[in-house]
């Protein structure tokens, strides 16, 4: 697959896809409360398109460890304005972070072509709205819930758990009615796992290829930087940089990523080295 049809936009995965991040939300781990105006939230998005994003994810519920929930209604508020601005200003696809059935549904008719779901549509009727919305998704691994993932994550083998669980969530995608070219998998960095867990999960990372869908992978300003290097939040900027560019040497077709210009720069670095390495 080397294209992803994001409700008629596309996605070129022929090359690593930069997915840059907007959280409108006020407690999100790293830029809570940052973007949560309007105003903010769409100059933001459009300096990370200028600086290169394939594509934008849009979020209205923080899954930090401990994070509050929030309503189906207030996630709607946060996430649907800025949809439908984006929406009508830029022509690259828009990416709705959401594990709400209902959320979905609007949002995709709000403009999103592309839902990216924590829980890998395991909420009730996730799998029914995504099949009926007929765009991409990305089904995550996470071991428990992202209020407790991080109490004492547990796993025998990881990089075998995780290509477990995402071998069984494209089961149900696919028997649901989902294509098998409109899923895209995430190994989960940082829900539910240690950092020896991560740095694990990240050096196996092309085993998920296997399953045979693209990889996408959210290591950007996670905790993992700071247990690894005793860093605090806006001191990972070179950390993250570093871990994408290895998720994709590893097999990554798309990272997902906070500091978009840096890390589209690397990248193309990065394929200037190896032309002829995956993701070409």
């Amino acid at each position: 697959m080397t294209v992803l049809d994001c409700g008629g936009r596309r996605l070129d995965l022929s090359r690593p896809a930069v997915m840059g991040i907007l959280n409108v939300t006020p407690d999100s781990f790293s830029d809570g409360g940052v973007f949560l105006s309007r105003e903010n939230a769409i100059a933001h998005a459009r300096q990370m398109i200028e600086a290169g994003a394939d594509m934008i994810d849009i979020g209205g519920e923080s899954t930090r460890p401990g994070a509050a929930s929030v309503s189906a209604q207030e996630e709607l508020e946060r996430v649907l304005p800025v949809i439908e601005i984006l929406r009508g200003e830029f022509p690259l696809p828009l990416s709705v972070d959401t594990s709400k059935p209902e959320v979905m549904r609007a949002a995709v008719a709000a403009g999103a072509g592309f839902i990216n779901d924590v829980r890998a549509l395991r909420e009730v009727g996730a799998l029914e709205a995504a099949a009926e919305l007929q765009v991409p998704v990305c089904l995550m691994h996470m071991q428990g819930e992202p209020r407790t993932m991080q109490e004492n994550p547990v796993y025998r083998e990881v990089v075998a758990e995780v290509t477990d669980f995402l071998r069984v969530r494209l089961k149900a995608a696919q028997d649901a009615g989902i294509a098998a070219e409109r899923l895209v998998i995430d190994p989960g960095f940082g829900f539910g796992k240690t950092l020896a867990h991560n740095l694990e999960l990240l050096r196996g990372l092309d085993k998920l290829n296997c399953l045979g869908a693209p990889i996408l992978a959210g290591l950007s300003r996670k905790s993992m930087i700071g247990h690894a290097l005793g860093y605090p939040v806006h001191r990972r900027l070179h950390a993250s940089v570093a871990l994408a560019i290895l998720a994709v040497q590893n097999g990554a077709r798309i990272v997902r990523v906070h500091d978009v210009g840096p890390t589209v720069e690397a990248l193309r670095m990065w394929k200037i080295v190896y032309p002829g390495s995956r993701g070409e």
